[in-house]
């Protein structure tokens, strides 16, 4: 059954999520069972605080253990001081006020911490694809779901640039998975493309996740939110599939705005919770489609100084470029990870590439305005410019010129009316 509450001009009160998890969480035996709760780190706008004292409320002390598992995916490990302002409360405040509770980040690359859940078949895979894939997918999750009787996943819904849509099971696949299912997802995403991917509900990846929560050997709830930066519009609780759904269909209507025209110029002020380009990159994601055929793209954000904490090696290694040049030089990139290489065709966009010629055409011009320099940039193939010589205030207001200012970009999918 699905609960749920969700408004494109009212917000959620405190009382009123709190009357949506007890009317979800009452009915379910959980007296006594040990429950974990999936939550997503900071890249994600979310009241994670509030869910985090509704939920003990709910659970603490009925619970024989209450715990938390952050759906890192392959982002860094959260330190404690992270972890304190994401909950809302230190180390030394949760022990006093929930002994016993604990929080845990995923471990992505340790292959002891992981349990295999089962493998898709490669005629499976290739259904699900629509003939992208025909390859087998081992899926593995973080094996402490093993430990508990029931999982919830708290988190929001935004549109994404490899899913379509985020949330609901995305934070098990790569939330707490392993390298195998997110490397095949994310290669999956960048062949279909974000351009042909983001913002839509049904997708090949979605379809895929979906199929692989089918082997979680647990029960588990969802809590699907939906923001409109800072503010929570919505809930919607249940099965994955419908709370997904419900939230998906609310955030389309919030977080997706449309244009009358193109445009030739747009700087992307990226949010100050992307804490590199890894991350930072949903600023160009969710520009990308409202800007002209030969345009450009500037990613400004001056407190990014990594292409990433976490691939950085292998980011400088690969260098940035559009679809084709993976596709058309198989051998080349074959012991390169997939989430690179999606990462790669995402940041750099649409694009052509002629292997005779050895030369790529993007439809776009990447730039970073960031605390990258520009030799580093050069050599991963994106473009330069000195955050000093911009200053945001001055582009505002000339979208007749066909300049756009897109403010906190990375949540919000920008696209044209017609599309």
């Amino acid at each position: 059954m699905l609960l749920g509450a969700g408004s494109t001009s009212e917000t959620l009160t405190e009382t009123e999520v709190s009357s949506l998890l007890q009317s979800a969480l009452e009915p379910l035996a959980l007296t006594g069972k040990r429950v974990l709760i999936i939550i997503p780190d900071g890249t994600r706008s979310a009241p994670i605080p509030l869910f985090f004292r509704l939920l003990n409320a709910q659970l603490y002390g009925r619970a024989a253990q209450l715990d938390y598992l952050i759906a890192l995916g392959t982002h860094p490990p959260l330190s404690e001081a992270t972890i304190a302002s994401l909950v809302g409360l230190s180390a030394a405040e949760r022990a006093q006020i929930y002994p016993g509770l604990r929080i845990f980040n995923h471990q992505w690359d340790q292959p002891e911490l992981l349990h295999t859940l089962g493998t898709l078949s490669a005629d499976e895979v290739l259904r699900l694809t629509d003939g992208l894939l025909s390859e087998e997918i081992v899926v593995s999750l973080n094996r402490r779901i093993l430990d508990y009787d029931q999982l919830i996943i708290c988190g929001p819904v935004f549109p994404h640039e490899v899913a379509g849509f985020s949330g609901g099971v995305k934070y098990l696949f790569p939330g707490i998975a392993g390298p195998e299912i997110i490397n095949t997802t994310h290669w999956l995403g960048a062949l279909v493309t974000s351009l042909h991917t983001i913002g839509l509900k049904d997708t090949p990846v979605r379809r895929l996740l979906h199929r692989a929560a089918e082997l979680v050997p647990r029960p588990l709830l969802v809590l699907a939110l939906v923001m409109q930066g800072q503010k929570l519009h919505g809930l919607y609780i249940g099965d994955y599939r419908q709370a997904f759904e419900a939230a998906a269909d609310l955030s389309a209507r919030l977080n997706i705005v449309t244009h009358p025209h193109p445009y030739h110029l747009v700087l992307a002020i990226a949010a100050p919770f992307y804490a590199d380009l890894w991350t930072g990159a949903k600023a160009m994601y969710k520009t990308e489609p409202v800007v002209a055929d030969g345009g450009e793209v500037i990613i400004y954000a001056p407190h990014i100084t990594e292409f990433s904490y976490t691939h950085g090696p292998l980011i400088e290694r690969v260098g940035y470029h559009v679809r084709d040049y993976f596709l058309k030089q198989p051998e080349r990139f074959r012991d390169i990870p997939g989430t690179i290489k999606a990462h790669s065709t995402h940041v750099k966009g649409a694009g052509s590439y002629n292997l005779a010629l050895e030369r790529e055409l993007p439809r776009i011009q990447v730039t970073l305005a960031t605390g990258i320099d520009a030799e580093r940039c050069r050599r991963v193939n994106l473009g330069y410019r000195d955050p000093r010589t911009i200053d945001p205030a001055t582009w505002q207001g000339r979208e007749a010129e066909g300049i756009l200012v897109v403010e906190h970009a990375g949540e919000v999918l920008h696209r044209l009316r017609s599309s």
